[in-house]
């Protein structure tokens, strides 16, 4: 695994007048985005990161054994597969290869029955008719409005807010995919989505599994159109993963900026963003050094942490900071991380066994109890996990006949009890978090007996643990605030927003707190990087180089 640090870090620059066109702060996806565009368009460009690696929450070590490659944060990247933002870098060329499990998906049942996510949708579809009859039938129906809008969903979602050519492209498609209707079906909570399209459970599981990626409950409006859309990601695109580790995606883009003369600092926490005449001016880090930026500053920092943090409230109009205290984030998350002896022994068989990710709970009823717990500030007595195999997805992560595995779930941000026996109370100490992994394991358990006998190491990552290595993820928070409708689009981070520009001039949000949110797709750091080109003088120059690097990557 190539060390991202060691490829990335620069020296400090000598002083000069003006310093660099931009400043960059954080050396997340969307941050090295950012960069990496803005030096296509003829910017210098200086990134700051607080970590002493880059790589924000797409980072991989071998801290749980030495063999065994593990991914720290997140794994599987469906959306980067889909990202035209991605596409247009041309990472391949900077070595990024990308693996695929035999299957995207699987959530098995406890009678030992599994419903499948293929890349092959017939074969998807074939699975799911051993639940009931007629459900081959709706599973090709939802397969087809993706035929149809697809295409238009994905530049809606990585479109600068209002994503007006693709919003017209995808109304007038959506007339010949069904019109109001679909729009209904993708408004619905995937529970009810689940029920109208499927007689049996498989294609009810895949849609609300996929749903809970997200802070979205099974009765939640929109759950639908999320699983849906996560759904049809892995369907048309697979659940992706990086050859060698989550890191090396990291690689690629520090080696692609610093290549194009980006200079990348790691080890440099940003405390405060310089405002003067209601410009960005500059950054001043934990060390004391001020660092101008002649053009922009771009913050891959979430909301809350950049308004009120490192913008002086003084700079900010009253009604932002206002609501901003109604800002809300999405659940807290525990991860736990495996070496494995042996493959994990699941009773569903090859079904589950050659799934990447698995989806653990039994029933769509037992997802709406889990999301009620968690609604209710209760610590999950049988979580929900996500789990996943990297060495089925990538065999190099671990030796031949082994398992690099982890698995995460959701916890309350703020815990008024727990619906388990062991009174934990959200403090996360070493001993809860010990605890609450335990339970974690029994849960694999139930769909896999003698899995714990197969563990050789573990990690656990509780809430506190993940924010000490990545500060975005604010209490485990891992999407940069809610993904319930009531905060996106325009209403992303707060209302009348939805867009990277801030209320200083030469600032710019470009983090997972601005539209689209969370996933690891480089759109909020591209539309940053390109209204900061928009709000410079040689912009349309800017943009043209732009044009002309989209062009070639197309050809």
């Amino acid at each position: 695994m190539t060390a991202p640090a060691a490829a990335g870090r620069g020296p400090a620059p000598a002083p000069d007048a003006g310093g660099p066109d931009a400043v960059v702060v954080g050396a997340g996806p969307n941050g090295l985005v950012a960069a990496n565009l803005l030096v296509d368009a003829g910017w210098s460009v200086e990134v700051l990161e607080a970590q002493d690696e880059p790589g924000g929450a797409v980072r991989s070590d071998r801290a749980v054994h030495p063999d065994y490659i593990t991914d720290t944060f997140s794994a599987f990247y469906p959306l980067a597969a889909a990202s035209p933002v991605l596409a247009r870098l041309r990472l391949e060329e900077e070595g990024l290869r990308w693996s695929h499990a035999p299957k995207v998906l699987a959530h098995p049942l406890g009678d030992g029955r599994c419903a499948v996510l293929d890349r092959d949708r017939a074969a998807t579809a074939a699975g799911l008719a051993d639940f009931a009859d007629g459900d081959a039938l709706g599973w090709q129906r939802l397969c087809g409005i993706w035929d149809r809008l697809g295409d238009s969903v994905l530049d809606a979602l990585f479109t600068p807010f209002p994503p007006l050519r693709p919003a017209l492209r995808m109304a007038a498609r959506a007339r010949a995919a069904g019109g109001l209707r679909t729009a209904r079906a993708l408004l619905l909570p995937v529970r009810r989505l689940g029920e109208e399209e499927f007689r049996g459970e498989g294609g009810r599981l895949l849609l609300a599994g996929n749903a809970l990626h997200a802070d979205l409950a099974p009765e939640a409006a929109g759950s639908g159109g999320f699983g849906w859309l996560m759904s049809m990601l892995g369907q048309f695109h697979g659940f992706p993963v990086p050859v060698g580790g989550a890191g090396e995606l990291t690689s690629a883009l520090v080696r692609r900026l610093v290549r194009r003369g980006g200079v990348l600092r790691c080890g440099e926490p940003v405390t405060e963003v310089v405002v003067r005449s209601g410009r960005a001016v500059a950054v001043r880090t934990a060390g004391g050094e001020t660092v101008p930026a002649r053009r922009a500053v771009l913050a891959d920092v979430t909301a809350p942490a950049l308004y009120g943090g490192l913008v002086d409230p003084r700079h900010l109009p009253a009604r932002l900071l206002d609501d901003l205290r109604r800002f809300a984030w999405d659940w807290g998350t525990f991860k736990v991380d495996w070496a494995l002896s042996a493959p994990v022994p699941w009773t569903a068989g090859e079904a589950a066994a050659g799934a990447g990710t698995v989806h653990l709970a039994d029933g769509v009823d037992e997802l709406t109890r889990y999301s009620a717990q968690l609604a209710m500030g209760r610590v999950p007595d049988r979580p929900f996990l996500l789990f996943g195999q990297m060495t089925t997805a990538d065999p190099t992560r671990s030796p031949a006949g082994t398992e690099s595995a982890w698995a995460y779930t959701h916890v309350p941000r703020r815990v008024r009890g727990d619906a388990g026996d062991a009174g934990l109370t959200g403090r996360w100490d070493a001993h809860e978090a010990e605890v609450f992994a335990d339970r974690v394991e029994e849960q694999v358990e139930r769909f896999a007996p003698g899995f714990r006998s197969l563990v050789r190491a573990r990690r656990v990552l509780a809430p506190p643990a993940l924010e000490a290595m990545d500060a975005n993820l604010r209490d485990g928070a891992i999407n940069g605030g809610t993904t319930a409708m009531h905060q996106q689009l325009f209403l992303r981070p707060v209302p009348g927003t939805g867009r990277p520009e801030t209320p200083v001039a030469g600032l710019f949000l470009a983090s997972a707190s601005a539209h689209p949110g969370g996933g690891v797709h480089g759109a909020p750091g591209a539309n940053a990087a390109r209204a900061a080109l928009r709000s410079t003088r040689p912009a349309r120059r800017a943009l043209a180089r732009l044009r002309e690097t989209g062009d070639r990557a197309r050809h």
